[in-house]
């Protein structure tokens, strides 16, 4: 293989505080390693530990390497176990550093087509102070400086040549480059690889990685029922008063209906007929809140949750913008959601069709549905 990393993770992680080093507590339910080594699946890894933590470490997997006193010494028992495996780039990254995207472990590599070095940098923005006793004591020009970032990246013979001259002490790996003479190129950084170093981090940190594995779903549904006998409706859940009533093997609720087929396509369970067959006598009748029900629990068990939806009732009578209100507190108490999460509302179709010509009444709904 081409590029190897090397993952850097021997410190004690002092300012973190806690009994347990930074890269080895709970992050989003995981070892904060264990988010690293993701961000780098199917390349060769080694992994450089302190001797203490050798037990935990194996349960992820990677081949170890202890590590020494200091950070450069860690790097170079990395380094020295890669030595003879062919590699010929390799990228050097710190443990703490867990949401480091593929975009930009990509962008370092292709600079090293062209360069013996890459490492990823943040232009610095804000102003710069000197201080002294909690005083501000003087201003420092902010051009050309950088705030830097890992994984910095380099052609693997010059960056082992260049470790085994430097004295040590590096603050980091693009310092002992530079000491022995090899061109580093700055490729841009990125806000959210933010290294965790103090309790703070993770606050930060584990808000980037909801954002990162929200799944947003959106599901329509459409339905229809002509008109029969009767004295009342069903809408949304609340019984209406009208000279005729819908045909339906349930209780007719077309504005139920749409709404629970546009949950079961957000979650691609294709429509109340394959819950609820029409066939089966069971069902004869059935309140259409059961289905709607039904719909948001199985969301729920894969780990869903309503976003919002909107229902339109198409007809031209009866009037529902008398019962709207009462539809969306109806449909929202169903659900166990907040009202302002649903939407009802009402067209007519101008007189044209099925529904202009009192045939029927026909309904359209959207629901979205959240995992994070």
């Amino acid at each position: 293989m081409n590029t190897a990393v090397i993952v850097v993770a021997a410190g004690r992680g002092s300012r973190m505080g806690g009994e347990v080093p930074k890269q080895w507590q709970l992050l989003a339910g995981k070892p904060v390693l264990a988010h690293t080594l993701a961000a780098f699946a199917g390349m060769q890894v080694v992994l450089v530990i302190h001797p203490d933590d050798r037990a935990r470490a194996e349960a992820l997997g990677v081949p170890l390497v202890e590590g020494g006193a200091t950070r450069d010494a860690s790097v170079l028992a990395g380094l020295r176990a890669l030595e003879w495996t062919g590699v010929r780039n390799v990228l050097i990254h710190d443990g703490a550093r867990p949401l480091v995207s593929r975009s930009l472990i990509d962008r370092l590599v292709s600079a090293l087509d062209s360069h013996a070095g890459a490492a990823p940098g943040l232009a610095v923005t804000d102003a710069l102070w000197r201080g002294e006793t909690g005083l501000v004591a003087g201003t420092t020009d902010r051009s050309g400086l950088y705030r830097a970032q890992t994984p910095q990246a380099f052609r693997f013979d010059a960056i082992l040549a260049a470790h085994l001259a430097h004295p040590g002490r590096a603050a980091d790996d693009v310092e002992v480059a530079r000491a022995a003479g090899l061109d580093v190129a700055i490729v841009e950084g990125e806000e959210s690889n933010l290294k965790l170093t103090f309790p703070g981090d993770f606050a930060r940190a584990e808000a980037i990685l909801r954002g990162r594995n929200m799944d947003v779903r959106m599901g329509n549904g459409y339905d229809v029922h002509a008109f029969c006998e009767g004295d009342h409706v069903w809408l949304c859940g609340v019984k209406v008063t009208h000279s005729r009533g819908l045909l339906g093997h349930s209780d007719a609720d077309v504005g139920m209906h749409a709404l629970t087929d546009a949950i079961y396509g957000a979650l691609a369970e294709g429509d109340i007929g394959r819950h609820f067959p029409p066939s089966d006598p069971q069902w004869k009748g059935a309140a259409s809140r059961n289905f709607l029900a039904h719909a948001m629990r199985l969301a729920a068990d894969r780990g869903y949750r309503l976003g919002n939806c909107d229902v339109t009732l198409v007809c031209e009578r009866p009037k529902i913008g008398p019962h709207a209100l009462a539809m969306q507190k109806e449909l929202a108490r169903i659900m166990e959601v907040e009202p302002d999460r649903v939407s009802v509302k009402a067209t007519t179709s101008e007189r044209l069709g099925f529904t202009g010509r009192e045939e029927g009444i026909a309904a359209i709904a959207t629901a979205t549905l959240v995992r994070s």
